[in-house]
């Protein structure tokens, strides 16, 4: 995956970088159009071995993940295939092993795939379609989640992930998933970009929640009541918790999947968007396997 590019979603090639350096200057390119797919990258988190880089709800009581160890998968499961190893699949280069595990975004039993997300990524509004399908064939023995993350602020990232957390606290983050992508991509209404396309809007002028309000609302949120819920205590503890574990997980970008607290890969890693709804499931089986 590539690394350390200035702060700013550039649309390259299907599986180019987005990347943000916590010392690179503040963008003054063009902000991406909604054909881009290039992974947004964090800073650097994770060890020299894992260098190379939800809808179910974020818990908010889980262990803090520099010290707690996932849960161990329960014992396989009637519906768990012999698992066979694949040499297809390679640890250190198509995914990378976690260490120390840690803990589960939610606190399922089951074996947990985890997309690692912003609303405001290009490459995870391209990514987005496949993990629909991805997660409406995860096998009984496995759960979608989703992390939102807030890496990039120039592009909007923490508030999609405040309001994701919201939205997800009032039950509405599965039903809204869709409509918060289009909101960013097609209506352009919750758009980081200027309205000429030429670049970004000041920080100043970027959406904000009362804006991501109004998308919730057409599920039966009352505008009011999700600003209020974003601003509370427990939501300022979830983004907490979800910047911890994406430092802990060793994301570098987005979309990245995590596997079980134990396994992580991208598209750069995996060969492309394809490749990555087929190791999720590969992984998700090694995992159920106990192998």
């Amino acid at each position: 995956m590539l690394k350390r590019l200035p702060i700013l979603c550039f649309a390259l090639l299907a599986l180019a970088a987005c990347s943000h350096d916590s010392n690179s200057p503040a963008p003054t390119a063009s902000a991406p159009k909604s054909t881009a797919s290039a992974p947004a990258q964090a800073p650097a988190a994770a060890s020299t071995a894992a260098a190379a880089t939800t809808s179910a709800a974020p818990a908010s009581t889980a262990a803090t993940p520099a010290t707690a160890t996932t849960t161990a998968a329960a014992a396989a499961p009637a519906d768990v295939p012999a698992f066979v190893e694949d040499p297809k699949w390679v640890e250190g280069k198509n995914y990378f092993r976690i260490e120390p595990a840690q803990p589960k975004v939610s606190n399922t039993d089951k074996v947990e795939v985890t997309e690692v997300f912003s609303y405001a990524c290009p490459s995870c509004n391209a990514f987005h379609p496949l993990v629909g399908k991805l997660a409406a064939s995860l096998p009984s023995y496995a759960q979608m989640s989703y992390l939102p993350v807030s890496f990039i602020p120039q592009e909007n990232f923490p508030m999609f992930q405040r309001a994701y957390l919201t939205a997800q606290a009032l039950d509405v983050a599965e039903k809204a998933n869709d409509a918060m992508y289009d909101a960013v991509w097609k209506s352009k209404e919750l758009s980081s970009e200027r309205a000429d396309g030429q670049g970004l809007k000041p920080m100043s002028d970027l959406p904000k929640i009362e804006d991501a309000a109004k998308v919730y609302a057409k599920f039966g949120v009352d505008p009011k009541e999700f600003v209020a819920v974003a601003n509370s205590f427990s939501i300022n503890t979830q983004v907490k918790r979800a910047d911890q574990l994406v430092k802990a997980y060793g994301v570098e970008g987005t979309p990245t999947i995590v596997v079980d607290g134990k396994y992580r890969f991208d598209g750069p890693s995996a060969g492309g968007y394809a490749q990555m709804v087929e190791l999720a499931k590969y992984l998700a089986a090694k995992e159920a396997a106990g192998k």
